[in-house]
């Protein structure tokens, strides 16, 4: 089995999902008892200025209007914060310069700071055993490397479009069900 964790999966049209329609999804966790990642490039209905309000959090400025990310269908009340900021004691390596906090306590300084980069993402799309090998071999999911600058530096409405296009592949030449026209 080959470990998808850290990467990129990027829906493909034939997935037919609507949680998951041109999503790229950051792969956190891949083992024979399951897949976890977080779809990377959706925006919800809320912004940074909002929940920190929400949690009585201080927030810069410049953060206020930034996007909340619906990070999958599963526990959608839950909070992953994606940055860069080496400083964060709670963290956890993703990548190289890419690190993932889970708590409250790590969002607060997050929000406060503006230098670092961050996505921050509510729920999470998770697999059972062997779910998603299925998936990429039903030509569901294409794969590719991960990095921080791709994870937090790229546009997320068009992170879908500049991730294939980096891999060779032309968006308009995918055509449900037979993957490329």
């Amino acid at each position: 089995m080959k470990n998808l964790a850290p990467g990129l999966l990027l829906a493909m049209p034939q997935l037919g999902d609507p949680n998951f329609y041109r999503s790229v999804v950051l792969m956190l966790e891949h083992s024979e008892s399951g897949s976890m990642g977080l779809v990377i490039n959706r925006g919800a209905p809320l912004t940074l200025g909002e929940l920190a309000r929400g949690q009585n959090l201080g927030i810069a400025a410049g953060r206020k209007e930034h996007s909340v990310y619906l990070g999958g269908p599963v526990e959608p009340q839950r909070g992953f914060v994606l940055h860069d900021d080496t400083e964060q004691r709670e963290k956890h390596s993703v990548l190289p310069g890419l690190f993932l906090s889970v708590t409250l306590d790590a969002l607060g300084p997050l929000l406060t700071n503006p230098n670092p980069r961050l996505r921050f993402c509510l729920g999470y799309a998770g697999w059972g055993p062997r779910q998603l090998e299925s998936e990429i071999a039903a030509g569901s999911w294409l794969f590719t490397e991960a990095t921080a600058e791709a994870v937090l530096g790229h546009e997320p409405s068009k992170l879908w479009d500049t991730t294939l296009r980096g891999m060779g592949v032309d968006p308009a030449m995918l055509v449900m069900g037979r993957g490329m026209n």
